[in-house]
């Protein structure tokens, strides 16, 4: 019960719903019980009068009065059983909600590094399984708990205090079906926590498998991937058969001891009744309805056993994601505003995943509204440098400073909300194209919509579809062309009009012509506004106010592309290189 305490808040946070739950989970057993005491005066009352003691007159009032009492207490039963579900289950569906929006939250707050070192499919799993498990404990495992209790602490006493020897006779099956439950709650235990590990890898595969399904169609690649889920499935059939066939001894076993424990009472409760010990038959009907009312929970006491494991297993899962710290955190509270000016000194980064180092002692100064543009190989830190400016990292030494002030220094939320960022990997969510485009600004109008997607170059584009700007995008963009992803992209960078502009080669896809007018729209959108463009191409480059060459993790050349081009070395080969491909 150690994890299970986390949502111990969420129980006080409704405690007033669950005491009422509490009141009418015992008003409604206390109903029920009415029954069994009602039809053994029922059947004595036929007794009596089949032996002449009362007359058929007052036998009938007598029926009538026991048979509505009985009928009454049923629907009253039946009726707070409806209220108890609707307070102490709806409780549970209330800290269901609340603890998914924790956990989610929390995946939103934690650093980038977590998400390189846990998978889609396992996050998915925690936030949606396991939360489930919860639920069943903060729900029905509560429910069936007060149930259980009221019913064993006033129907016992009745049963001994009306007749004690039949009632120890009658409850001793009962003990041995509890063990024999929560022993088998064990088990199902131990292999549910494995077919829920099971799901976990099963989802990650499926999602991995539908996101790069074009790669696969690519790569005919359809009956290698048939084959992993076959046998991924081979091995699911097993666990849950594993499962299912120690739950198909959970119900007969119960049928077992309500036999066994009715058998009990008509035998021991016929011999007391021949031998004058039990004034009438009514009795033991009373101990059959009591039995088959306490065997259920006597039975729930091992499922309630499992159902608390289960979900200490899987708050256990939950805690250890809600434990997790961000490794880059907000450490300033006041508003920071941000203005544009960014400074390397001596900084150097190595990727903690990988023990890749990215960069090795850089150093650089970019003024507020200049343009500068990043080029160098694949793995030279690029990209890197972006990161750090949005500081999804924090570097290992060596200070960032951001208009003269350490980044650690800045509010987090004021400094990303300052940066308009484009991605290297074109990221569009399954929604509309206008929808994408205003994620940069949720109020823009749709003549901003527009006017971004004219500047990226895309307009054309859209007014294509026909649906134009509310054509609803497939799973990452999927309907898209690369181009028109990376378009697009910019866009929603464009939309935004923040001080700092981080596009990480996001003119790959594109040709050079749109290319060229894209970079014209950028540089009259951009006017005044602090610009990192990093790329391969020395098209996208040589308009920029300052160029960085990086090789290896090192700046290797810094200036402007005339600078550049007129000494020998990495800027000026990649410009021939480039423009000779051209001209060809």
């Amino acid at each position: 019960m150690k994890e299970l305490r986390y949502i111990n808040k969420y129980f006080k946070k409704y405690w007033f719903k669950l005491l009422m739950g509490i009141i009418i989970t015992i008003i409604a057993r206390v109903f029920t019980l009415v029954m069994p005491s009602y039809v053994n005066k029922s059947i004595t009352v036929v007794e009596e009068f089949m032996d002449g003691k009362i007359a058929e007159t007052l036998a009938r009032e007598q029926l009538l009065e026991f048979i509505l009492i009985i009928v009454g207490a049923a629907l009253l039963s039946g009726f707070f059983t409806f209220l108890m579900r609707q307070t102490i289950i709806n409780v549970s569906r209330y800290i269901e909600y609340d603890l998914k929006n924790e956990v989610f939250d929390h995946y939103q707050f934690l650093s980038l590094d977590f998400y390189k070192k846990n998978r889609t499919g396992d996050l998915m799993n925690r936030i949606s399984e396991d939360v489930g498990q919860v639920r069943m404990y903060a729900g029905p495992a509560l429910m069936y708990g007060i149930n259980t209790i009221t019913l064993f602490a006033c129907i016992i006493p009745i049963m001994f205090i009306t007749a004690p020897t039949l009632a120890a006779y009658a409850l001793i099956p009962l003990p041995i079906l509890s063990v024999l439950i929560y022993q088998i709650s064990r088990i199902i235990h131990r292999r549910s926590t494995k077919v829920q590990e099971f799901l976990s890898t099963l989802s990650t595969f499926t999602q991995e498998t539908f996101s790069g399904v074009s790669v696969i169609k690519a790569y005919a690649l359809e009956p290698q991937i048939n084959a992993e889920l076959n046998v991924l499935a081979i091995e699911g059939k097993d666990k849950s058969m594993d499962l299912a066939k120690v739950n198909a001894w959970f119900f007969p076993l119960m049928v077992l001891m309500i036999g066994i424990s009715n058998i009990f009472v008509i035998y021991i409760g016929g011999k007391q009744y021949l031998d004058g010990e039990i004034t009438s038959v009514g009795v033991i009907a009373e101990f059959i309805l009591y039995v088959n009312m306490l065997t259920w929970p006597v039975a729930i006491v091992g499922w309630l056993t499992s159902i608390v494991q289960r979900a200490e297993a899987s708050q256990k899962r939950i805690n250890e994601f809600l434990k997790e710290t961000p490794s880059i955190s907000n450490e300033i509270m006041e508003s920071t505003p941000i203005q544009g000016k960014i400074e390397f000194k001596n900084v150097s980064f190595t990727y903690s995943d990988t023990e890749i180092t990215a960069l090795k002692n850089i150093s650089f100064t970019i003024n507020e509204g200049e343009t500068v543009a990043i080029l160098g190989k694949t793995g030279s830190g690029k990209s890197t440098i972006l990161d750090l400016v949005a500081r999804l990292y924090d570097v290992d030494s060596g200070e960032i400073l951001i208009d003269e002030v350490p980044v650690k220094k800045l509010n987090l939320e004021n400094l990303r909300s300052s940066i308009g960022a484009v991605p290297q990997d074109a990221f569009l969510f399954s929604d509309s194209i206008k929808n994408n485009i205003k994620f940069g600004k949720e109020d823009a109008t749709d003549e901003e919509v527009m006017t971004a997607a004219k500047n990226a170059v895309v307009h054309k584009n859209i007014m294509g579809f026909s649906k134009q700007y509310d054509t609803v995008l497939g799973e990452r963009g999927i309907t898209l062309s690369g181009g028109q992803k990376q378009r697009v992209s910019i866009a929603r960078a464009l939309i935004k009009d923040p001080q700092i502009y981080l596009f990480d080669d996001c003119l790959s896809a594109v040709d050079t012509e749109t290319e060229e007018e894209i970079l014209n729209n950028l540089k009259k959108a951009s006017r005044n506004r602090t610009t990192l463009i990093v790329s391969h191409r020395v098209s996208s480059a040589k308009n920029a106010d300052k160029i960085l060459v990086l090789a290896d993790g090192e700046l290797l050349q810094e200036g402007t592309h005339d600078q550049l081009n007129n000494v020998d070395g990495y800027y000026k080969e990649l410009y021939s290189s480039q423009l000779s491909e051209k001209e060809n």
